[in-house]
């Protein structure tokens, strides 16, 4: 189903950074960085995707869940616990 979500944009601006920091990770482990200099930066990215996923997580709560609910979609709360179960891990 095609749906519009309020913070699409942000979540487009976020993702693109994480794959220029992701690139930058990248380059560092080619020139043989220090490797704590770079799981230092691994774990700047985990925390970005993290933030990212939380994001998408309150948007799809506050649309796609509440909307389904609305409409008497209880389904919507079996796929936002499966959603939330793979998240988690």
């Amino acid at each position: 189903m095609a749906h519009h979500h309020t913070h699409s944009q942000a979540v487009i601006h976020r993702l693109s950074r994480v794959i220029g920091h992701l690139e930058a990770i990248k380059a560092m482990v080619a020139e043989d960085r220090d490797c704590c200099e770079v799981l230092t930066q691994i774990a700047a990215a985990k925390a970005a995707i993290n933030n990212i996923g939380r994001e998408v997580l309150k948007d799809h709560i506050e649309h796609c869940v509440v909307d389904a609910i609305e409409e008497g979609n209880r389904q919507a709360l079996d796929d936002l616990a499966a959603a939330l179960d793979r998240f988690m891990k």
